[in-house]
């Protein structure tokens, strides 16, 4: 299995978008969102990609098939007095789950940029906390810490 990562391009947000659909739909498990009158949930977030500095959108390429996508954020966090990275979305097609394709691109974004990491799982989601734990776990070999935040209802994973 060939793993690549590439870059979205603006030529390329409406497959981003369509994908998105699909990642909020398996989400909607764990919250509340309902789609709008067009029958779609939308992501508020998406033309942010393009127009915001530390805002970083890549598809996840299997075999030369996109199979799913990784949304990387940097902002600036006041308690650490610094700029963070953070995974805003990460979506994986079911079709690839659980055979080690969130890891591997995990790690590689990981490497990608240098500097303190946060990752947080909304409270209801336990699946993706146990996958998120193990995989930074094994990332660090077991150097981060587990926090709570005022403005996030979950866990956050914070390391370097």
């Amino acid at each position: 299995m060939n793993i690549a990562l590439e870059a979205v391009s603006i030529e390329q947000k409406s497959v981003l978008r369509n994908l998105l659909e699909l990642y909020i739909y398996d989400f909607t498990e764990f919250i509340p969102d309902d789609v709008d009158c067009h029958g779609l949930y939308g992501y508020k977030y998406l033309d942010q990609y393009w127009t915001e500095e530390g805002r970083h959108p890549f598809f996840i390429y299997i075999d030369g098939n996109i199979a799913g996508f990784v949304l990387v954020r940097r902002y600036y966090v006041s308690d650490l007095n610094d700029y963070i990275y953070s995974i805003a979305e990460f979506f994986v097609m079911k079709k690839y789950r659980k055979q080690g394709v969130g890891r591997e691109v995990a790690f590689r974004i990981f490497n990608m940029f240098s500097g303190v990491w946060e990752v947080a799982e909304v409270e209801e989601n336990r699946p993706a906390q146990a996958f998120w734990r193990k995989v930074i776990h094994a990332f660090t070999q077991g150097d981060f810490e587990e926090i709570q935040k005022e403005d996030w209802i979950g866990p956050v994973q914070r390391f370097l």
